[in-house]
């Protein structure tokens, strides 16, 4: 019974976040990790699915992301994060902690750092796209 209720627990958690976690403060509304036109709608034939993929990033992206420019792009998005999301991922991305190191370091609970990750991840990806579809 104990694993069946922690395993309910685990799959309510996957699918929802809390809303203070979607609060965008620079902007003053909700954002939403990934663009919603991005994503096929209801009634479609794969509803919530890619509407396309995104678009390769060239011929060699890992000399590119191995530059110097790069690098900075990367950092300079990470730098751009809001205060709670880049301290989740600099410590889980770029200094290599745990899931639960993180969790005890910021005393934050598992699934807001999971919601913490994702949003800054999606933003450093969304941000690293846009400097690689430029050249």
């Amino acid at each position: 019974m104990l694993v069946h209720c922690a395993r309910a627990r685990l799959r309510r958690e996957q699918r929802s976040i809390p809303f203070s976690a979607m609060w965008d403060a620079a902007t003053e509304r909700f954002e939403a990790a990934v663009a919603a036109e991005r994503f096929r709608g209801p009634g479609e034939q794969w509803s919530g699915g890619w509407v396309s993929f995104p678009p390769a990033w060239g011929e060699a992206p890992e000399e590119r992301l191995l530059s110097r420019e790069a690098r900075g792009q990367i950092q300079a998005a990470i730098d751009r994060l809001p205060p709670s999301q880049r301290e989740v991922v600099l410590l889980r991305d770029v200094q290599g902690w745990s899931a639960a190191e993180v969790c005890d370091a910021l005393m934050v609970s598992e699934a807001n750092q999971r919601v913490l990750l994702h949003r800054g991840r999606s933003k450093v990806r969304q941000a690293l796209e846009a400097y690689l579809s430029e050249s």
